[in-house]
């Protein structure tokens, strides 16, 4: 009734309940939430989450690598991670969570750094492409080379086929072409977002080729097609 006490639960309670609360928030405020933890022990709970998710995105970049995403399940790669399914889905919603993460590991130091450097001054692009050309040499036919060109193939196979995991895909795409125009400027009319397009279309269909047939792709094509892209071809 209107000027009546409150039911407890909506605002009510006893005045000794209340002067309590306003004395203990007024004071050293509210006491930690049950389970908290000490610092050091929240500390080893994020490294043991820490290396949990390690192990998984190791696991599933070599299982997905050799078999292909449809050929290794989440309990198959839980198993090589020595963990079980459940901490897969503690650290990741699902296998095309799982899947993005690994490619931004697995990019995120070896996509776009170089290639910023190569494309972003006209006046020192032939420079730089030859030293694309000298490093793709001496790093195209490595493990982690191949194993990045299998799973991008993986990764694009699998957008295809899954269409909400087409459009996270997609998106990470997008996400690092844009990074990558950021760095560029406009070039012979050609605007950053599409120089940025064709040197990510440049270094991933090189180094498929490459890795296939070394001998006819050579890997030093990459500076070439830099050249050509910037338009200073030798005549």
């Amino acid at each position: 009734m209107p000027g009546g006490t409150p039911p407890s639960g909506f605002g009510g309670g006893s005045v000794a309940t209340e002067q309590r609360t306003l004395r203990r928030d007024a004071g050293q405020g509210r006491p930690p939430a049950r389970g908290s933890g000490r610092p050091g022990q929240v500390n080893a709970r994020q490294e043991r989450r820490e290396q949990t998710r390690t192990a998984l995105l190791s696991a599933a970049e070599r299982l997905w690598a050799e078999r292909g995403i449809h050929g290794a399940s989440l309990d198959d790669i839980a198993a090589a991670a020595g963990l079980t399914k459940g901490a897969v889905y503690s650290n990741f919603a699902g296998k095309t969570d799982l899947l993005l993460a690994l490619l931004e590991r697995f990019t995120s130091d070896r996509l776009g750094t170089d290639v910023c450097d190569e494309l972003r001054s006209a006046d020192q692009a032939r420079g730089a492409a030859e030293r694309a050309g000298r490093n793709a040499s001496r790093d195209g036919s490595d493990d982690p080379a191949r194993r990045l060109a299998l799973l991008l193939v993986e990764f694009w196979l699998y957008g295809m086929r899954d269409y909400a995991a087409g459009w996270r895909i997609a998106d990470w795409y997008a996400e690092r072409r844009a990074h990558l125009a950021s760095e560029l400027r406009d070039v012979d009319g050609i605007a950053p977002s599409e120089r940025a397009a064709l040197a990510m279309a440049l270094d991933f269909g090189l180094a498929f080729q490459h890795l296939l047939d070394p001998d006819r792709v050579p890997a030093d094509l990459y500076s070439t097609g830099i050249d050509l892209m910037l338009g200073r071809a030798a005549s």
